[in-house]
């Protein structure tokens, strides 16, 4: 075994922290240094995000499956960016790193004013909360830990807690997707064949997962099933993260483009859809993954069940229906370039929305770590939620 060492930012070179790691090498990209591991032990679980006391630790989802990289994020602007680029991905997920990229940058503001620190953080939290508008989980997230800033009588303490909220904030997420996934795994029967979509696995949620929760936990109860993965275009959520979750996990999954879901249905291959969701609004409308849509008009026309797996830090009451939640627009580059190779003609009109909504009406049932409900949602849901 190699030594892997961990160096931050290029201005901390001096600390060092070596850590036991199977790697080939060793190379600097962006002011990060990356861990470009060949092997992994299968007895070894990857950690999405992890806290190492100064910085964050994530595993960059943008080179998944070809490559397991680990990158140190030492300070809230590479947070933020990791979150841009979609290193680090999934609401639950964004929700952590955002609460940790906000404890960075604390640590890092210079000031013994009061009122100077507080302006400080706050820019720190805008530009944390500018990353990603459609997942309310960074929102929830930079709110709990502005909440933080009245439990301290000075900087020092304010400091201190907001590392202690952020590491709340991502053990209640690991906490929350267990659960959940432990109620979703009633749903699930033996011989079973789900369809899920994009990734909504440990990836996306710092914890155990929502969709690919329930799914483990499924086969961990003995019950024989198998998964249809979309490809989740068009960056491929599901063909490069979704179906590499579940090679770890042993169980079977068969990729498929998004066009092929009707057919699968249509010839009674898919017993359930089970999919994540980035925002629910009151009403029980969810945003999920471009695609989640069509998926559910399907399941509903070959009468599928269709699940939404969530924590409650998902549910957003102050929208009272989906047709309030943002919806990001990405880069036109992501839908006529894969992998940087270009498919489409130069210089044409492209449209890249990252999510669409799913009305309340085509969804079965929501899970969550409190309860599995169903119509009527937004009494269900206020319940649950507040």
């Amino acid at each position: 075994m190699g030594k892997c060492f961990a160096l931050g930012r290029l201005t901390g070179l001096t600390n060092i922290e070596a850590k036991t790691t199977p790697i080939t090498r060793i190379h600097l990209v962006d002011c990060f240094l990356c861990f470009h591991v060949s092997t992994i032990l299968s007895t070894m679980a990857l950690k999405a995000i992890e806290w190492l006391d100064d910085r964050l630790r994530i595993l960059d989802q943008s080179k998944l499956p070809w490559e397991q990289s680990f990158v140190d994020l030492a300070s809230y602007q590479d947070v933020a960016l990791a979150i841009k680029e979609m290193r680090i991905r999934g609401a639950p997920a964004i929700g952590v790193a955002a609460a940790y990229g906000i404890a960075l940058g604390a640590q890092d503001i210079k000031t013994a004013d009061e009122d100077n620190f507080l302006n400080q953080l706050n820019q720190v939290m805008q530009t944390l909360a500018t990353t990603r508008p459609t997942a309310v989980n960074l929102f929830q997230a930079i709110n709990r830990m502005k909440k933080v800033t009245a439990i301290g009588s000075n900087i020092p303490e304010i400091k201190e807690a907001l590392i202690g909220r952020a590491k709340q904030i991502h053990q209640e997420e690991i906490e929350a997707t267990r659960l959940l996934s432990q109620r979703g795994a009633k749903l699930v029967k033996d011989g079973f064949t789900i369809l899920t979509h994009c990734n909504a696995g440990s990836l996306a949620t710092a914890g155990y997962g929502t969709a690919l929760g329930v799914i483990k936990i499924a086969k961990e109860q003995g019950k024989r099933l198998s998964v249809i993965a979309t490809e989740t275009r068009p960056l491929l959520q599901g063909a490069r993260l979704t179906t590499w979750e579940l090679k770890q996990e042993g169980i079977p999954v068969t990729l498929i483009t998004d066009s092929m879901a009707g057919y699968f249905m249509y010839q009674k291959k898919v017993d359930c859809v089970i999919v994540g969701a980035d925002r629910i609004a009151a009403n029980g409308d969810v945003a999920n993954k471009i695609g989640t849509y069509d998926l559910a008009v399907l399941a509903k026309e070959n009468d599928i069940p269709f699940y939404v797996a969530a924590p409650t830090t998902t549910i957003d009451l102050s929208l009272s229906s989906g047709a309030e939640i943002p919806i990001e627009e990405r880069d036109p580059d992501e839908v006529t370039h894969i992998q940087g190779t270009p498919i489409a003609p130069k210089g044409i009109n492209v449209a890249n929305p990252a999510f669409d909504v799913t009305p309340h009406n085509y969804i079965t049932a929501i899970i969550t770590e409190r309860g599995i409900i169903e119509e009527p949602y937004q009494k269900e849901l206020i319940k649950i939620a507040t």
